[in-house]
């Protein structure tokens, strides 16, 4: 009788198989949550602290919240209270968002390895050596002197995000290559050569896996062999190093990539082929972040220029924008219940209504409030001259980090439950509902 009963309720009751918890809430990295949101901002419901930034995005798997920190560990945090279920160390800064799969939680660190832990201990199943972690290098960048002296940039800031797919754990490394692992055992399935550092995140779709490089080409491989399908060329700026490369990851939806550039472009690529059905340019601010797309429409934030757009995806015609004062966006959009949520280096979380296209409210952290005003001009755009005095690169360096001390949102927002979580560069993990 067990049986026939267990059998009925198999056929009927079909297992809904869920994807992984990853980057940008699939593996298509469309920034689509289900769930309605958070409407209205009522409170902090949690506020978690750690000892560097936290420019991780965290990602949610059962009653479990994982996000990295730049003081070296990786967080498991309980989802409703905020509290420390178990934390791992690594020798380096985490800035990559992990992905969960398994009863593994997986993710990279700026010490060149690769990590996989086990949810429920925290302890190490396995790890993978890469071939060295580094950031995006260029004679004079930003226009900083010493013009000939090659320098680090500093806003490469995140680590490539791994995604899962049939017993495989994917990612990209400052050392040029993709990497897939066998996601059980560490062992490598393959690796691709790329002209420059890859710290973009692959998104996989149908078999085939999406990223671009700092090499200013997006490819598209096998995601079984590594064998390259296509390749596209993106815009390029040799003269000062600034407006080339590809650190948004890619949003796959309908038959279409959608991707940023530095070269201040916003790409739709067909998928099968890697011809560009079209562009869009918003005339000289990089797209770092990654695009959300939903029911038609993708959504993207700017650089330097701090604008939010909506765009007809298959046209690529503005729909709308909004401007948020030339702050900075590096953040990416989560989209849940009629609304956009991202963070800004003003340190701030918008909740964008994309039915009225005006900001529903805002969130402000606490390093918003009390460093803000001083990096803060009275018509509400960045004092950047209170932080940067030269155009040595070491003042650039310094002039950076002074405009993080805002609290500056690069995390990318995940939305669970009615509750958003979300990252600050002033050390925070917040939970807001």
């Amino acid at each position: 009788m067990k049986r026939l009963v267990l059998f009925w309720i198999l056929a009927v009751c079909p297992v809904v198989q869920s994807q992984d918890a990853t980057f940008r809430g699939n593996r298509q990295h469309t920034g689509e949550y289900g769930g309605a949101g958070v409407p209205q901002f009522t409170k902090v419901k949690w506020q978690f602290h750690t000892d560097g930034q936290v420019l991780s995005s965290p990602v949610a798997a059962g009653d479990t919240l994982y996000v990295g920190s730049s003081d070296h560990f990786l967080y498991a945090l309980d989802l409703a209270a905020g509290t420390v279920k178990w934390k791992f160390k690594t020798d380096s800064r985490i800035t990559s968002s992990p992905a969960v799969s398994g009863g593994v939680v997986y993710f990279g660190s700026f010490d060149s390895n690769f990590y996989a832990v086990d949810t429920t201990s925290g302890k190490l199943k396995w790890k993978f050596k890469t071939g060295g972690e580094r950031r995006f290098a260029g004679t004079h960048l930003h226009g900083a002197e010493p013009a000939s002296e090659t320098m680090p940039d500093p806003f490469d800031f995140f680590l490539s995000s791994p995604v899962l797919w049939n017993s495989a754990v994917y990612f990209g490394s400052g050392d040029t290559y993709i990497y897939a692992l066998d996601a059980a055992t560490g062992n490598l399935n393959w690796k691709f050569k790329t002209g420059d550092v890859v710290h973009a995140s692959p998104a996989i779709s149908e078999g085939t896996l999406f990223v671009g490089s700092w090499d200013s080409y997006f490819y598209a491989l096998d995601a079984a062999t590594g064998k390259e399908k296509w390749r596209f060329k993106t815009g390029e700026d040799p003269a000062i190093h600034n407006q080339v490369g590809i650190q948004s990851s890619a949003a796959v939806a309908d038959g279409t990539v959608y991707f940023g550039c530095r070269d201040s472009k916003l790409y739709a690529v067909d998928a099968a082929t890697g011809k560009e059905r079209w562009s869009f340019s918003n005339k000289g601010s990089w797209v770092i972040g990654s695009p959300g797309v939903l029911d038609g429409r993708v959504y993207f934030a700017t650089s330097d220029s701090g604008l939010f757009y909506g765009l007809d995806a298959n046209s690529g015609a503005k729909l709308f924008s909004l401007d948020f004062k030339n702050w900075p966006m590096f953040s990416s959009p989560a989209v849940a219940g009629g609304l956009a949520y991202i963070g800004s280096h003003q340190g701030k979380l918008f909740a964008i209504d994309l039915k009225t296209q005006k900001v529903a409210w805002t969130f402000e952290t606490e390093n918003s409030k009390k460093n803000g005003p001083v990096y803060t001009k009275g018509d509400g755009t960045p004092k950047y001259e209170a932080a940067f005095f030269d155009f040595f690169y070491d003042d650039m360096i310094v002039g950076v980090q002074k405009m993080m001390s805002v609290g500056a949102i690069l995390s990318s927002p995940t939305v669970v439950n009615g509750t958003i979580y979300v990252g600050s560069a002033d050390g925070s993990v917040y939970a807001l509902n």
